[in-house]
């Protein structure tokens, strides 16, 4: 039977890691909770594809910044927070807030629509974006 590592053996990895820990690094991504209700109702797979687009474009645009290149460095360790707003108006706010911030981000319009459907940052240590994103909640 495996058990866990106990806490004096993790305690002892630990410090015998070579080198800090990596900064953890977050893609936040804000997705309209409107579109996924009635009158528009999209299927969830068109959200879905949504939040996608403007994750890779975020991603593709910033791609030069550090923070990005160690983002993609380790796949396995990439961490990316879904939230929602309550509908456009509220997320052309935060995308303006985020503007004048100087927060690096995306601001996907589905085409041939012209609609804003999610805003994905680059990848960010929480600690500088969630004083803009704490009043948004995990999208359910």
């Amino acid at each position: 039977m495996h058990r866990g590592a106990g806490p004096a053996f993790r305690w002892a990895r630990k410090m015998a890691s070579s080198g800090p820990e990596p900064q953890i690094l977050v893609q936040y991504l804000v997705l309209r909770k409107d579109l996924s209700q009635a009158p528009f109702s999209w299927p969830a797979g068109a959200l879905v594809a949504q939040a996608c687009h403007a994750a890779t474009a975020a991603l593709h645009i910033h791609r030069d910044h550090p923070h990005t290149a160690a983002y993609l460095q380790d796949l396995g360790r990439m961490r990316k927070v879904v939230l929602e707003a309550a509908d456009e108006r509220a997320l052309k706010d935060l995308a303006e807030t985020l503007q004048q911030k100087n927060v690096d981000h995306m601001l996907w319009l589905e085409q041939p629509e012209n609609i804003a459907t999610c805003i994905a940052l680059r990848p960010y240590p929480k600690e500088e974006v969630n004083q803009y994103l704490k009043k948004y909640r995990l999208f359910k």
